[in-house]
């Protein structure tokens, strides 16, 4: 057999590199780091997937025996299956053009952040063998690694609505909604009661440059709309800070109101913090979330 030199294997493997999006990469590696000590989410239970066989023990029922397995063997064993109540976690990130906006106090769009995190959760439940889609995707859902890339294909091209359009959702899955939401409020309500009618658990990430709760700016200031050509020009920015904070924070309230009202999770994540301790903050929450939704449902 021929050996490649190291040498030429890692010059390879750079060009590899060189053809997925920048963000896919870097999303790769917070989720290899968030990866490092976190345990698969599988436990036992009544999902459609096989997970492991185990011996027959007192309180079983019968009709859980794999009697072809136990046929093979001196012991009876129960066919045990994956525990995927949730089985599927959706993910969108808002392609709204006000998720351009990165001023000085950050090195990041928040945007970029919003897909980042998105490639970032979609590649921790890859891992953990864990069905994902994208919502508004032509894509099917899929737990399968191959499908991270046309994953991120898609949504660095995506130009939808502002907010995620309604869908068929599995009862019991997760949605992670990721964006800046500065829509009405009452546009926001409508798009998460309709998700949450569907039974699903859902999280809801604010995004936001830290610039845009503190208008750290002074003097002479011409602001331009990020999806229009409205401007206005202050005179002296310094004075408007007060009342646009008050604005700004009764928009976040808001948004935190509306995830509350279906018992979903609100997060406020600013472009400045770290991009992984968000993504082990969410993978605790939706895990979270799984175990209560699987627990009602077996209730039920």
């Amino acid at each position: 057999m021929k050996t490649i030199p190291s040498l030429v294997l890692n010059e390879r493997a750079n060009a590899a590199s060189q053809t997925l999006p920048p963000l896919l990469v870097e999303a790769e590696r917070i989720a290899a780091t968030v990866m490092q000590g976190i345990h698969g989410r599988k436990r036992s239970g009544p999902g459609e997937s096989f997970w492991q066989y185990r011996p027959y023990g007192f309180g079983d029922s019968t009709s859980r025996i794999d009697w072809r397995k136990s046929a093979r063997s001196s012991h009876v064993f129960i066919r045990e299956n994956e525990w995927e109540a949730a089985n599927t976690l959706w993910l969108w990130a808002s392609p709204s053009n006000s998720m351009d906006f990165k001023s000085h106090l950050s090195k990041s769009t928040k945007r970029d952040r919003a897909y980042l995190t998105a490639l970032a959760m979609a590649s921790l439940a890859l891992r953990a063998q864990e069905r994902v889609g994208l919502i508004g995707s032509p894509h099917k859902a899929s737990h399968a690694r191959g499908a991270l890339v046309p994953m991120a294909t898609w949504l660095l091209r995506n130009e939808g609505a502002s907010l995620p359009q309604s869908q068929h959702l599995q009862k019991f899955s997760s949605v992670v909604l990721l964006g800046d939401f500065l829509e009405k409020p009452e546009d926001i309500a409508a798009t998460v009661r309709s998700l949450a009618s569907r039974g699903v658990s859902g999280h809801i990430v604010q995004i936001n440059d830290p610039a845009e709760e503190t208008l750290p700016y002074d003097g002479r200031i011409e602001f331009h709309a990020m999806d229009g050509p409205l401007k206005y020009l202050a005179g002296k920015t310094e004075l408007l800070r007060d009342a646009y904070g008050e604005k700004f924070a009764a928009q976040r309230e808001a948004v935190r109101r509306i995830a509350h009202g279906v018992s979903w999770t609100f997060t406020l994540h600013h472009t400045d913090q770290s991009p992984a301790k968000l993504l082990m903050m969410l993978h605790g929450l939706v895990g979270g979330a799984k175990s209560r939704a699987f627990d009602l449902g077996g209730i039920a």
